[in-house]
Order: C-alpha cells, then sequence, then structure tokens
C-alpha cells in the first residue's frame, strides 16, 4: 500500500517510451515523470496490487523505466514480455540488498526460518521461506506482507520511505531519495537505512544498472571506463577484452548471456566511478558512488549492459547509514 503525500502540481502518468513491441503492455502501470529542464525521468511507483514490479527480487522503489536527454534515451524494456512478479522484469537503475556471501546471497532471517515461516527482503516486506536450505536470489517466494510505502514529489525529485517492523529483532527505516540537478544532466539517488531493531544487520546493496542506450544492441558500439586497472575474473567467452581501465567487446552478442566479477579497485570511494558509453551515438552515463565497492559483478545480454557495483550497509541496533549514487548523462557529437 502506497500511502501518498504528492507535492507541487505533477500529474501521474501511465505512458512508458519502451524500448520494444512490450510498449503497450507496460503503459498501463502508475510512474511520475519529473524534469530539470535538461532531463526527464520516468519512474514507476511501488504498488503492491497495480505495480510495474512486484517480484521478490529487487527493492520495489525507485524504478526507473527510462532517462531522456537530448533526443538520447538510456534504458527500457530489455525483454519482450513482462510479468509483474518475475524476479527480473524490470528495467533502469534498480537495487537489490544481500546478505551473506557474495557467492551464497541470502537474505535476512532465511537461515533460521522453518519452511512456511517468514523472513525479510529489505525494500520487499516479509516473505515465505521454501522447503530449501539456501537462499535463491532469483526464486519467487510468497509475499507475506509487503511493506508499505510513503511517497512524496515535486518536479524534480521523489522520495519513498519504508519503517518496516519485522521479527525476531529486525526492523528497519529506509529512505531513498532521486533528486535532479538544477543546472545540469544528472540525478543523485540518495539512500538511508536506519537499523530499528534489536539485532545486527549485516547487509550489502547493489545497483543492477539495466542500460540499453538508444535502443542500440550490445556490442561492439559499447565500452566500459574504470579509474582502476580492470580484471576480468571469469571466461566471457572471447566476447570482452580489457585495455586496462577499459572493457570493451570484440564482437557483438547474440543469444548468449555473460557473466564475470571485476576486480581491479581499491577501498578508496573514488573508484566507484564507472562510465558505460555507446560509441555509435556518442550517448554515455557516468556514475560515481561515494563509498567504496566492496563487490562488482558484471552482466550483459544484446538488449542490456549492467554493472553492477556493491556497497556495505553493516549496521548495529539503532545505526544509521547513507550513501549517494549520481548519474550524470552527456552526449558526444
Amino acid at each position: 500500500m502506497i500511502r501518498g503525500m504528492f507535492i507541487a502540481s505533477i500529474s501521474l502518468s501511465f505512458v512508458l517510451c519502451a524500448m520494444n513491441s512490450n510498449a503497450d503492455e507496460v503503459s498501463k502501470f502508475p510512474t511520475v515523470e519529473l524534469s530539470n529542464g535538461l532531463i526527464k525521468v520516468n519512474i514507476y511507483l511501488p504498488d503492491a496490487e497495480k505495480g510495474y514490479y512486484r517480484g521478490t527480487r529487487f527493492d520495489w522503489s525507485g524504478v526507473i523505466s527510462q532517462v531522456e536527454y537530448k533526443g538520447h534515451t538510456y534504458f527500457g524494456e530489455w525483454k519482450n514480455t513482462h510479468d509483474p512478479n518475475n524476479h527480473d522484469d524490470i528495467t533502469g537503475p534498480v537495487e537489490e540488498f544481500r546478505t551473506g556471501d557474495f557467492n551464497e546471497p541470502n537474505a535476512l532471517g532465511y537461515k533460521e526460518a522453518k519452511p512456511g515461516e517468514p523472513f525479510i527482503k529489505i525494500g520487499i516486506g516479509l516473505l515465505e521461506k521454501i522447503d530449501e536450505p539456501n537462499y535463491k536470489f532469483w526464486q519467487s517466494y510468497k509475499i507475506i506482507k509487503p511493506g508499505s510505502w510513503e511517497v512524496k514529489y515535486g518536479k524534480d525529485w521523489i522520495e519513498f520511505k519504508q519503517d518496516f517492523e519485522g521479527i525476531n529483532g529486525w526492523s528497519y527505516s529506509y529512505i531513498k531519495r532521486i533528486t535532479l540537478a538544477k543546472d545540469k544532466p544528472e540525478f543523485v539517488i540518495y539512500h538511508s537505512l536506519k537499523n530499528t531493531g534489536t539485532r545486527p544487520i549485516e547487509t550489502s546493496q547493489y545497483n543492477h544498472n539495466f542500460f540499453i542506450i538508444d535502443n542500440t544492441p550490445i556490442g561492439t558500439n559499447y565500452v566500459l571506463k574504470f579509474p582502476f586497472n580492470v580484471k576480468i575474473m571469469r571466461d566471457l567467452k572471447g566476447s570482452l577484452d580489457v585495455n586496462d581501465k577499459e572493457v570493451y567487446f570484440v564482437k557483438d552478442l547474440g543469444d548468449e548471456s555473460l557473466f564475470s566479477e571485476f576486480e581491479g579497485f581499491s577501498d578508496d570511494p573514488k573508484d566507484y566511478d564507472i562510465t558505460v558509453l555507446n560509441k555509435k551515438t556518442g550517448a554515455g552515463v557516468r556514475i560515481k558512488g561515494d563509498n567504496p565497492i566492496v563487490h562488482l559483478n558484471f552482466w550483459t545480454v544484446k538488449t542490456t549492459i549492467c554493472p553492477e557495483p556493491f556497497v556495505s550497509a553493516n549496521l548495529s541496533p539503532n545505526e544509521k547509514k547513507d550513501w549517494n549514487i549520481t548519474y550524470s548523462f552527456f552526449t558526444n557529437p
């Protein structure tokens, strides 16, 4: 349930600039359009009954369907069909909280819960454990109790707040605010997570970054740039290579799905600085975080390219953590 507190004169939009034939299907979901006169940002509203995304993997707040700047587009639908309950039927900068080891993802309370009992997914709510000892992020879990959202917005900002009283000593207060810059083609995603329970919260959060720039299929037209020398930790099947601080495509992608971890970053927040460039159209985006990267995944298919930087958010009771990610959009003639 959304408790709406809508500031300024701005109308709900049910129109999505979709990237493929899925446009008519997804256009029915409630969105808000923000603008600062330079960029236009369309954002889906969280809704347990009518929302675009009702899956059990990603945080429901701040799901961006599209950003437009000088005639260029930076996100969009990357799948031909859409199921609101599927774990990855989603677009744009979207985030997930995970606990446990990076190679064995977990969720709050999953290990100690018995089958049929609840566990917690931050940004979603209470989910029901299945008869499976290990948590699986791609699994669709029954939602026992979705967290309620308080949503406020103006013409160039939107804020989501979820105060969630969980189980077994786990509770939290979570705020996400997206603010467009006054005179630049950029926005900042501000996060605040407070542990309001009696038990420690050990978690990390990453942004999946489902980029598809100007609807250009993923391949040799794209390059990723980093401030550190990149080490590719898994075989990318001869599709990508690295030249010091740049990761580039050797060939265009077909039907393959590629995944790897990237290493080479330090514990300096300055290493959270990633650029994704479409060389064909000259459009790109630079992503800068104000916290150190603790893990860096990379995933791509021919319809989207996804650098996935993780930040840590381990909190003792009554402890709060704030972190920001800045997205700057640019074009080169």
